[in-house]
């Protein structure tokens, strides 16, 4: 039985905008410097931990969040579904996928955003950041996503869908299959170096070809990327 589990941030929603300028603020206010590059450098999907790597003190980690919780609150109106997302995960379960999120999102944040763009009820399988006392890379998340998914659900007829190489790494350590989204968090070549089977440039476009390949048998949809086979390495987020 196949599962398709997706990241949330950045994968199926353009969000990454209104994390930029929430965190921007919150190092600002702190005088320390931030920008994209920075950004990239320090990413992890634990925050506190993200925090203290961009410099934030331990002891002001919460007033940093609380900042950023403000901010990003003025800002998530503009969060919005990528171009095809809907009708892609619309396409998969017409097939009978089981289709999910396993996000480093809270609950009370992705929940929302499940309702303003309109996907909450094409992704019944849901992994919050808040739900486990770890983050990706761990495998756990992942793990417990195919828990929810019932029995017949196994890692080597799961995919797992995301822009960043944590998550590609999370799926690696479950040995389910990774599939790459090119984003700011991800580029081609360090998807593929953290265990992506393939990358494409977006949802939709991967969907398309996945199903392509579903219909004539192939069993694994084109890609430029290599087999997860041969040396692949085994909170609400803010980014």
């Amino acid at each position: 039985m196949e599962a398709i589990l997706f990241d949330w941030d950045g994968t199926l929603i353009d969000s990454l905008g209104a994390f930029h300028r929430a965190n921007a603020t919150v190092m600002e206010s702190f005088g320390l410097p931030f920008d994209v590059s920075r950004y990239r450098q320090h990413y992890t999907a634990d925050w506190r931990e993200m925090y203290r790597r961009l410099g934030v003190p331990d002891d002001r980690l919460e007033d940093a969040n609380t900042l950023w919780q403000r901010t990003f609150a003025t800002n998530d109106d503009k969060v919005i579904a990528f171009a095809g997302v809907d009708t892609a995960l619309r396409r998969l379960t017409a097939t009978g996928i089981v289709i999910g999120i396993v996000t480093a999102g809270h609950r009370e944040v992705v929940e929302s955003q499940l309702g303003t763009t309109g996907l909450g009820s094409l992704l019944p399988i849901r992994v919050y950041g808040d739900d486990l006392p770890v983050h990706k890379p761990d495998p756990e998340p992942l793990r417990l996503a195919l828990r929810l998914a019932g029995d017949g659900h196994r890692p080597e007829t799961c995919i797992y869908v995301g822009d960043a190489p944590t998550d590609m790494q999370m799926a690696a350590a479950v040995g389910a299959r990774g599939i790459g989204i090119e984003s700011v968090l991800g580029e081609r070549a360090e998807l593929i170096a953290a265990g992506a089977s393939e990358v494409a440039p977006s949802v939709a476009e991967w969907v398309d070809a996945h199903l392509a390949a579903r219909a004539t048998g192939a069993g694994r949809s084109p890609g430029d990327g290599r087999p997860t086979s041969d040396g692949r390495p085994t909170s609400d987020s803010h980014g």
